[in-house]
C-alpha cells in the first residue's frame, strides 16, 4: 500500500476497534469508573494487561504478529476473540501483505472486487458502517496466505507413505508440460537456460529431444531425486527474431498461434498452430512464463493465447497450468505502483488479475520466480506434479 492509502487505511481500523471496544467492553481499561462496586481483586482477574491498553497501541502490536499468532492471541479471551476477527482489520492486513506473498491459485484467489470497495461511504454514518454487512476477510487471508497454507495442509498418513514407496518401485510414465509464454523470450536473464544449467535445483536426466516442428524441444528433468518429467519449450520465432523482439520489446507469435480475428468485445481470438495443436494432445500440463517486470503492460492477447491452448485438448480432464510470473533478477528496476512494490515486479495477485485467470475452468497457479535464481520454480513444480496425478 502507498503511505497515504495505508496512513487511511489505519485510522478507519483503529476507529472500528474504538468503536466495538466502547460498545461491547466499555469495563475495559476503565477501572474504577463504571465497576466501582466491584471488588478489585475481581475486576483485576477479569482484565489482562493487554486489554487495557489504547486500541492504538494493541492494533500496533497486531501489525507486528503473523497471522497464526494473531489467531492465537484471539484463543486467549472473550474480548480478544472478538477484537481479532473485527474485518476492517483483516481487510487492513490483505492490502498490506498481498504485494508479498509468492503464489496463489485458483483455490485461494481473494475476491479483489470486495477490497475495491470504499471504507466509508459517502453520507453513511457510524452506525450504518457498523451494520453493513462485510465480507469475511479474515477467511479470505488465512485461505491465500502462503505460509498459512502450508501450515493448515494435513499430514500424510502412515499408510499414504509406504503406499508411494511401493508406487515408486513401479515405472511410470513421465508426464511431458509444454512451457511457453513471453516471459521466455523477453527478458534479459534466459529462464530455459539457467534452468539447463543448474544441476543443483533440478538436474538434467536426459539430452534434448529433437525439436517439434521447428517450434522446440524436449528436455527431461528430475525432481527431488526421484521424480522425472518433461518440459517441451515452445518459441514463438526462431532465435534472431526473437532477440530482434526483445530489443524492441515486442510479443511475436505468429509460429504458434493463428489470429482468427475479434470477438463481439473487441478482444482478439487465437488458435493453436497444427504443430502446436499436437503437442497439446500429448502433454499432461503447461507452463505459462510471464513477463513480470513492471513495464510489460500489453496483455490483451495473453488470456485469449492461453485459452486456446487449454481448449485444444480432447480429453475432458482438464490440465493443470503454472503461471511463472518471472523478472530476470532480484534487482530488477521497480517504479512507484501499488503492484510492483516488491523488488520492482508485478506480484502473483496482481499477474492473476491481469491474465484474466479466475475466468478458467483449470487449475492453476501463479508462482513468482527469478530467472537468474530460479527462486520459487521448485514449489511451483512441485504443485505442477501433484496436479498431474504425481506422488511428491
Amino acid at each position: 500500500m502507498s503511505t497515504e492509502v495505508e496512513q487511511l487505511s489505519q485510522s478507519v481500523v483503529i476507529r472500528s476497534l474504538r468503536r466495538f471496544k466502547e460498545k461491547y467492553f466499555p469495563s475495559s481499561g476503565k477501572v474504577g469508573e463504571d465497576n466501582a462496586g466491584l471488588d478489585s481483586s475481581e475486576e483485576t482477574s477479569q482484565l489482562g494487561f493487554l486489554d487495557s491498553l489504547p486500541v492504538d497501541l494493541q492494533f500496533m502490536i497486531m501489525t507486528f504478529l503473523s497471522p497464526v499468532d494473531i489467531c492465537r492471541l484471539g484463543a486467549t479471551s472473550r474480548y480478544w476473540r472478538a477484537m481479532v476477527r473485527d474485518p476492517l482489520l483483516w481487510r487492513f492486513f490483505l492490502l498490506r501483505d498481498m504485494p508479498t506473498w509468492t503464489s496463489i491459485d485458483h483455490m485461494t484467489m481473494p475476491q479483489l472486487e470486495s477490497l475495491d470497495a470504499p471504507l466509508i461511504r459517502d453520507g453513511d454514518s457510524e452506525e450504518d458502517t457498523e451494520t453493513t454487512a462485510k465480507p469475511d476477510y479474515m477467511a479470505e487471508y488465512l485461505r491465500a496466505c502462503p505460509s498459512c497454507r502450508q501450515r493448515w495442509l494435513p499430514s500424510r498418513p502412515t499408510y499414504q507413505i509406504l503406499t508411494s514407496f511401493l508406487q515408486s518401485l513401479v515405472p511410470a510414465t513421465e508426464p511431458r508440460f509444454a512451457m511457453f509464454g513471453p516471459g521466455m523470450e523477453q527478458l534479459d536473464v534466459s529462464l530455459v537456460t539457467t534452468l539447463m544449467h543448474s544441476p543443483h535445483i533440478l538436474p538434467v536426466s536426459g539430452t534434448p529431444h529433437r525439436q517439434i516442428n521447428g517450434i522446440g524441444s524436449g528436455i527431461s528433468y528430475v525432481y527431488k531425486e526421484r521424480h522425472k518429467f518433461n518440459v517441451l519449450t515452445l518459441y514463438s520465432t526462431n532465435r534472431a527474431e526473437r532477440e530482434r523482439a526483445k530489443i524492441q520489446k515486442q510479443y511475436l507469435s505468429d509460429k504458434l498461434f493463428i489470429c482468427e480475428g475479434n470477438d463481439s468485445s473487441g478482444r482478439p481470438v487465437y488458435s493453436p498452430a497444427p504443430q502446436l495443436q499436437q503437442v497439446c494432445e500429448v502433454v499432461d500440463g503447461f507452463i505459462y512464463v510471464a513477463n513480470a517486470e513492471p513495464w510489460t503492460d500489453e496483455r490483451e492477447s495473453e488470456l485469449p493465447q492461453i485459452r486456446a491452448v487449454l481448449k485444444n485438448i480432447r480429453d475432458s480432464a482438464p490440465r493443470p497450468l503454472l503461471v511463472l510470473s518471472c523478472i530476470s533478477t532480484e534487482e530488477a528496476p521497480s517504479l512507484a505502483s501499488n503492484s510492483t512494490s516488491r523488488t520492482g515486479r508485478i506480484h502473483c495477485i496482481d499477474m492473476a488479475r491481469r491474465l484474466g485467470l479466475s475466468q478458467l475452468d483449470n487449475p492453476w497457479m501463479v508462482q513468482d520466480t527469478v530467472a537468474e535464481t530460479l527462486s520459487g520454480l521448485l514449489f511451483g513444480i512441485s504443485w505442477l506434479l501433484r496436479c498431474s496425478g504425481v506422488k511428491v
